[in-house]
């Protein structure tokens, strides 16, 4: 009973903030989502309904390095993710914090994919 009811609060969180952030082919939305294993992120054109560019702790380029979804597997997907996002021609974006609350795992991609050279 407890975990549904976690479930559904979260559920809440993601569409209150859903609500607000909207993503745009100028600013698309870069949506961060984290796993018990894994970390994934995209940045999505809503008006189109296009993901631009999208990079996971289990993309080719960064398996090799075994990434977890803990803050040092944040930090390096958000510098892969700017890498990426950048040479899909996105400088800016509206972040989406997936109704996670902005501190530690989330912070620290986020301090990442600017130090990398997105704007938001």
């Amino acid at each position: 009973m407890q975990l549904q009811k976690k479930n559904e609060l979260r559920q809440k969180r993601v569409w209150r903030v859903r609500t607000k952030v909207v993503g745009s082919a100028e600013r698309p939305r870069l949506c961060v989502s984290f796993t018990n294993k894994h970390v994934y992120a995209q940045a999505v054109d809503d008006a189109s309904g296009k993901t631009l560019a999208y990079a996971s702790t289990l993309s080719k380029d960064l398996r090799a390095e075994k990434l977890a979804a803990n803050m040092a597997g944040a930090k390096r997907l958000g510098a892969a993710f700017a890498a990426k996002a950048k040479a899909a021609g996105v400088t800016k974006v509206v972040f989406d914090r997936h109704g996670r609350r902005y501190h530690g795992c989330v912070k620290a991609f986020a301090e990442a994919a600017r130090e990398g050279g997105l704007e938001f």
